[in-house]
């Protein structure tokens, strides 16, 4: 009788032992399931955070300042002015001059710099002697700050005593007039954007040549092709995401240039020149929000005026460069 009655005591302990380890492995199993799907979120979700506190907030509360009027030092936003801030922005002159101004930095940096650039990546992918030292002093000019490289070529261009308006004296030819002259100024300003941007820009195109398969080349080798044919038909096809990214980002870079031409400035208004020959749409954006009326309504509208010419350029140049890789691979 004992025996009977033991027997279901003994089922009763260990039934529950039995259950609770498919629970178990079922909740493990779930904990996986959620590791697995939400993780990645959890990742990157710091940079979002951080990029809507003080990214995309700041754009989004500048576009609806830009619809108000604000007068100087006052302590609240005044009325409803509709798109008159946009009005004023584009109807005065001296946007205009800071627009074509950008434009014309732009192109002479942006262009010859991706064109350098690609050109020293494809000769620091060959075997040189000591392409480590050759690599990483590309990137010395980077590592100088702004203001540094702009006080240097600052004094380069001096218009008095400066060294290339010294040689040319020394030659007998006429001095440049770099801070009077438009163009003068563009290239003056250009070129210290393409001495600090270019190494910069090789180093990511190279790290692109550098994952291409050398099958590759030896096939094109043994079809006779030359290195010149080599690099059009080979490299340049097969980095064309890396030069889409590079192209994208010296365009937004080129757009939004500030350091250079402000410290270049010698006039103490500090407005780009005495006729604004060198002022940039960010200069305008800075300098309208030091004026007297509305300051800050018309800098936001100046500054989305601004995001909007950079995002209709950048998605230009990603649809013309696709559009000629594409015809390249026919």
């Amino acid at each position: 009788m004992p025996t009977t009655t033991s027997a279901p005591v003994e089922n009763a302990t260990t039934a529950p032992s039995t259950g609770a380890a498919p629970r178990r492995q079922a909740w493990r199993n779930r904990l996986s399931r959620w590791d697995f799907k939400f993780s990645p979120y959890l990742y990157v979700a710091p940079f979002f955070l951080v990029f809507i506190l003080i990214g995309l907030y700041p754009m989004l509360y500048t576009g609806y300042l830009s619809f108000f009027s604000w007068p100087a030092y006052g302590s609240e936003i005044g009325p409803w002015v509709g798109w008159d801030n946009y009005a004023h922005v584009l109807g005065d002159s001296v946007f205009r001059k800071a627009f074509w101004n950008t434009i014309g930095m732009f192109l002479l940096s942006s262009v010859p710099q991706i064109i350098v650039a690609t050109i020293l990546a494809a000769l620091l992918d060959t075997r040189l002697r000591g392409r480590t030292l050759w690599r990483m002093s590309i990137l010395l000019p980077f590592v100088v700050a702004p203001a540094a490289s702009a006080m240097i070529f600052g004094a380069i261009f001096a218009d008095g005593t400066g060294l290339i308006n010294q040689t040319l004296d020394g030659f007998g030819f006429p001095k440049v007039p770099w801070h009077a002259d438009r163009f003068a100024s563009w290239t003056a300003i250009a070129t210290m954007v393409n001495w600090r941007w270019t190494g910069y820009n090789a180093l990511i195109i190279l790290a692109a040549m550098q994952a291409i398969p050398r099958d590759l080349y030896e096939a094109a080798e043994i079809d006779g092709a030359s290195k010149v044919k080599q690099f059009f038909n080979v490299t340049l096809p097969s980095i064309r995401p890396t030069m889409i990214f590079v192209i994208v980002t010296s365009t937004i870079g080129g757009l939004q240039i500030f350091t250079e031409p402000r410290i270049f400035d010698t006039n103490l208004r500090f407005q780009g020149g005495s006729d604004f020959q060198y002022t940039t749409l960010t200069m305008y954006v800075f300098n309208t929000a030091q004026t007297t009326t509305n300051p800050y309504p018309r800098a936001a509208a100046a500054a989305w005026v601004l995001f909007l010419i950079i995002v209709g350029i950048a998605l230009v140049n990603f649809l013309v460069t696709r559009a000629v890789q594409r015809r390249s691979l026919r």
